[in-house]
């Protein structure tokens, strides 16, 4: 299990998650794709691409963020929160439960 340093807080602030190589590696990989999808929109805008390949483009990117977005919950669900349960803070289930509307949305 990777190693979690935001035990014992009740915000965000000042929380750090230290990722395993693998994880880090797998996210910036996939970080890096998706940065890439967005400078092939912009070169088709530059190009005065066709609406409709350029919002298919755009979905893509929006599937691929979701993937980024699901990896990485699931990996703090797994280390960080069942963490800090098992440590007897359940004020991280107050902080996953005002987190998923937003990753809804």
């Amino acid at each position: 299990m990777s190693e979690c340093c935001c035990a014992g807080h009740t915000d965000s602030a000042g929380k750090t998650r230290v990722r395993t190589p693998e994880e880090y590696r797998d996210l910036m990989n996939r970080l890096k794709r998706i940065e890439g999808q967005v400078r092939g929109v912009q070169g088709m805008l530059e190009k005065d691409a066709w609406c409709a390949d350029v919002l298919t483009q755009v979905a893509a990117i929006n599937a691929a963020l979701n993937s980024f977005a699901k990896v990485l919950l699931n990996q703090h669900l797994h280390t960080c929160v069942a963490e800090n349960v098992r440590a007897g803070n359940d004020e991280v289930l107050d902080e996953l439960a005002a987190l998923l509307p937003k990753l809804m949305k």
